[in-house]
This record gives C-alpha cells, sequence and structure tokens, in this order.
C-alpha cells in the first residue's frame, strides 16, 4: 500500500514542499531513498521506538520511504513524524483520507516526545501558499505557525496524539493568535533607554542622526568611555517594526532556531553583539547546511561589533559585500540560498591598545607607530562603508552626579520617525529604497543637491582630509539626514559642516 504525507524542506528563509511517500510490499527491508542526509536515514530507527511505544507495530516488511522531489537534499530530523505517520497509514493501522490535507513536521524522541524544528513559520507560509487546511507540528513551535492566516495550527508533544487526531478519538486543540494584537502588544518593549546615560549629549545626537538614516556609526573612545551603554540603546530610538518587517524577521529568528516557544512574532528589532572571536561562517552565514549568521540576524535591527580591531582581518572584510548589498548569498556547487542582511551596522574601538590616545586627560604610552599600526587592522574600505565616526570622551564626574534628567529614548524616536517619513515619502516611488543610507550615488546626486558655498565647503574638507569618493556621498547621505531632522527641505551650510564633523579616523590626527 503506497501513503504520501506532507513535509517541508528550508532553504535560505523560504520553504518547499516536500511529498513523503511510503509503501510496504513483500519483504523484510527499510529503505530511504530522495537524497536524505544522515539525520534523516536514522529516522527510521527512532519512528520504530516511537511506534512500539504508541502501542502501534512496526511492519516486518519491505518499507520504502521516498523524500520528493527527489533531487533536492532533505536535512534533519523534522521528517521523523511525518515518516511515522506514513508507515502507520501505509500498514492499515490509522486511516490515511485525511493526510493529503496536512503539513506535518517534527523529531521524534524514543519515547514517542516530539522535539521542535527550526523553521515553522516559513514551512506555515508554504502550507497556506499551497492550501493545505492545517499544519501539525511540535507544541513549542506552534505559536510561529499560528500568526499565519488561512491555516489551522495544531500543537502536539507525542507521536499517541497525532495518531489519536487521525484515528478520530482525540481531537486536537487548534492554536489561535491574533497577529495584529501580538504584534501591537509588545511592540517597543525595551528594557533600556537613553535616559540612563548621563552627559555625551554629542554622542547622542550622532546616534540619532544613525537611527534615522540608517547610517552605520563607530564609536571611537577609551575604556569607560560608554561606547558600549550607548550602542545598547540604539534600537530604542530606531522606528518601530512594520508588520512586514517583524515577519521577515521573525522568518529568519525561526529558521535559525532562534525563536523561544513564548514568541509568536518578533515585535523588538533585533541587536545582535558577536564576540571578537567568531568566524567568517558565523558571521556572514553558510556552513555545511547553510544557516542565516549574525548578519541576517540583526536584520531589520542593529549589529554591534565591540573591539573592531580585534575581530579577525578576514571576518570583517567578508562584511564588505554584505554592507552595500543588504543581502548575503551563500553559494555551493549543488545550490545556493541568499539571506537578507539589511541591518545598521555600529562598531566601537579604543583608539590605540592602551586605549588614551588623543585622551583629554590621561597620556598615552603606545609606542611610536603603534597606533597607526592599530588603527590599519580596520581596512580603508570597510571605514568608507561606515557613514559616521564619532569620538566618545569619558563623562567628567559633575554631569555622572547630576540629577538632571536626560532626555528619553521616546522623545528622540518621536524626531527620528517624523525623519523617516519625510524619507518614506521621497521614496515612495520606489520599492528597495526607505532611508539616506541606502541611497544609489545616482540619486544622492539628485536627492543632495547643494549650494555654491557649499560645494567649496566639501572641496576644502576633501582636499584637506584625503576623502575617498566613497566618503563624498556619505557625506551628503548624512547632510541629508540631519537637513530631515531640521525639516528642511534643501541641505545648508550648516548640515554639511556637520556631517564633515562626523569623519574622525579620516583627519590626520589619526595618522598617529
Amino acid at each position: 500500500m503506497l501513503v504520501k504525507t506532507y513535509g517541508s524542506a528550508v532553504y535560505g528563509v523560504n520553504a518547499l514542499t516536500i511529498t513523503i511517500e511510503v509503501s510496504i510490499s513483500a519483504g523484510n527491508k527499510y529503505y530511504m531513498v530522495g537524497l536524505p542526509d544522515n539525520a534523516v536515514k536514522e529516522s527510521l530507527q527512532r519512528v520504530e521506538s516511537a511506534i512500539h511505544v504508541a502501542g502501534f507495530r512496526m511492519p516486518r516488511q519491505k518499507i520504502v520511504v521516498n523524500l520528493a522531489p527527489a533531487d533536492i537534499r532533505k536535512e534533519g530530523s523534522a521528517y521523523d513524524l511525518p515518516i511515522a505517520i506514513g508507515v502507520l497509514a501505509a500498514s492499515g493501522q490509522i486511516p490515511s483520507e485525511d493526510l493529503e490535507n496536512y503539513f506535518i513536521m517534527g523529531e521524534l524522541s524514543l519515547d514517542g516526545a516530539i522535539q521542535p524544528i527550526k523553521g515553522a513559520l516559513p514551512i506555515a507560509i508554504q502550507a497556506q501558499q499551497d492550501g493545505f487546511k492545517g499544519f501539525i507540528l511540535p507544541k513549542q513551535n506552534v505559536r510561529e505557525a499560528a500568526i499565519v492566516d488561512g491555516l489551522i495550527a495544531y500543537g502536539v508533544e507525542t507521536l499517541a496524539q497525532v495518531i489519536a487526531f487521525f484515528n478520530k478519538s482525540e481531537p486536537l486543540e487548534q492554536v489561535k493568535i491574533n497577529t495584529r494584537e501580538e504584534f501591537l502588544k509588545n511592540i517597543s518593549n525595551y528594557e533600556h533607554d537613553f535616559a540612563d546615560v548621563k552627559g555625551q549629549e554629542n554622542i547622542k545626537r550622532a546616534l540619532e542622526i544613525a537611527a534615522a538614516g540608517g547610517h552605520n556609526v563607530i564609536l571611537i573612545g577609551p575604556p569607560g568611555a560608554g561606547k558600549t551603554m550607548l550602542a545598547k540603546r540604539l534600537p530604542t530610538i530606531l522606528p518601530p517594526l512594520n508588520l512586514y518587517e517583524a515577519l521577515e524577521t521573525t522568518k529568519i529568528h525561526s529558521v535559525a532556531g532562534k525563536l523561544s516557544a513564548a514568541d509568536a512574532l518578533m515585535t523588538v528589532r533585533p541587536y545582535r553583539s558577536p564576540h571578537h572571536t567568531i568566524s567568517d561562517v558565523a558571521l556572514v552565514g553558510g556552513g555545511m547546511n547553510p544557516a542565516p549568521g549574525e548578519i541576517s540576524l540583526a536584520h531589520n535591527g542593529v549589529l554591534f561589533l565591540d573591539e573592531l580591531p580585534e575581530f579577525k582581518r578576514t571576518v570583517l572584510e567578508v562584511m564588505r559585500q554584505p554592507l552595500e548589498d543588504r543581502k548575503v548569498s551563500i553559494s555551493r556547487a549543488r545550490f545556493s540560498v541568499e539571506y537578507p542582511a539589511s541591518f545598521m551596522l555600529v562598531a566601537s574601538m579604543n583608539p590605540c591598545p592602551c586605549g588614551f590616545y588623543n585622551h583629554p586627560e590621561k597620556e598615552c604610552v603606545c609606542a611610536p607607530g603603534v597606533v597607526q599600526k592599530y588603527l590599519s587592522k580596520i581596512s580603508g574600505p570597510l571605514l568608507d562603508r561606515i557613514d559616521l565616526h564619532v569620538e566618545v570622551t569619558p563623562v567628567n564626574f559633575s554631569e555622572l552626579a547630576s540629577s538632571r534628567e536626560a532626555e528619553k529614548s521616546e522623545r528622540i524616536r518621536a524626531r527620528v520617525i517624523r525623519a523617516r517619513e519625510i524619507q518614506d515619502r521621497r521614496f515612495a516611488d520606489k520599492e528597495d529604497l526607505h532611508y539616506n543610507a541606502q541611497m544609489s550615488p545616482k540619486m544622492v546626486r539628485k536627492v543632495c543637491a547643494i549650494s555654491e558655498a557649499g560645494t567649496t565647503l566639501l572641496k576644502s574638507a576633501m582636499e584637506r582630509l584625503g576623502l575617498s569618493a566613497r566618503a563624498y556621498d556619505r557625506i551628503l547621505k548624512v547632510a541629508r539626514t540631519i537637513a530631515d531632522l531640521d525639516g528642511s527641505e534643501t541641505v545648508e551650510l550648516e548640515h554639511l559642516a556637520e556631517s564633515i564633523n562626523y569623519r574622525s579616523l579620516d583627519r590626520d590626527g589619526w595618522a598617529g
């Protein structure tokens, strides 16, 4: 007897429907075909034990399990449950007429318990697009699937529950989630606030500009000046995720297996802060079974690289292309996957190994040439992709002890949202363009037109600092963002002057 159950394989952040065909005939061997990896091949041992624990029998006949389409590699243990149900239906132990209506996914333990899977959200979206009635999956993942409209999501804990459902002896409880309510409930629910930071008004201003235009920023300053503290609070002044961004971000975290059982939808912007010992693959994604890296997990949010010069040079260089393209392609001999990677890069670094170069009070003890060698760990092309270079100086005691309340993130965010709304109107007819940092050089010339006095000022600054053509574009983009924050139609001289001021690492004073 031949029976078909349905599951899915995840590629990148999208899913593909997989048909699990189970045929039982005369003989006494098990065959698993359809390009399965080792985890899939091993499933028959788990399936056999789980079936016995549930009080049913594993047929002692020839069992052929085919995972179609057969030319796509199947990975992981999530096919255990559909294979088990297929075997039981093909051997006549449960009815098979309802199987065509459901996607079934889940890993089986030897005792029949069902373990969580990765990528439940993209799989649920695929099931809904293919017209399936429902999706049976582990209880830990059911909230992810339940946010998809038009699809019934059932969370199960044991194989016995699924068998009882198809035998119509015990119904499963549908999990329902109001997507909009879930989205609005926790939106902007951050534990940090800019009001926690004493002083550093100029740095807060720079981060406000970065948030308003989606610009990358590097903070340079001595230890204990508050670089990490400020970076952690940047997501609190970014505009709230819209529903599309929330779904897109949730899909990536679902594929990576980073969502907790309580999460249905990510409603706050992600903040990722990998350690400087991270590998190239862990940062950009990939591996034997490609998975999203840190830059994709930071999609629609902030990627914070603390102590930038301590990262391996190769790790930093592989980031250059994703910073420009806002996506990363992982290519292998047989296939290639693409992950979105539209993130704000925030980096921090000490100005030298001892940390006190250019310090207003303490003296740098680094030997001649050491500062230049330390700074040269970060390549010019990478620095060119960072729009704002901001010097962070230590906060003095009087500011630390002050009882004056600092401006709250909520107020800064209101200004950022107003600036983003101006940009939304500006780029309304551009599908993939949402804020100033994404502008192409051609668009920069059109949108960031400057006066003759501005041109003279910029020419003088570029000659004095030796700026590249890319840095020229960055200055204009930042100036346009400052003008948007001011509500100005044109880029004025003061906007340009402030923008030039955010190119610290291009100045001669940093040459060591």
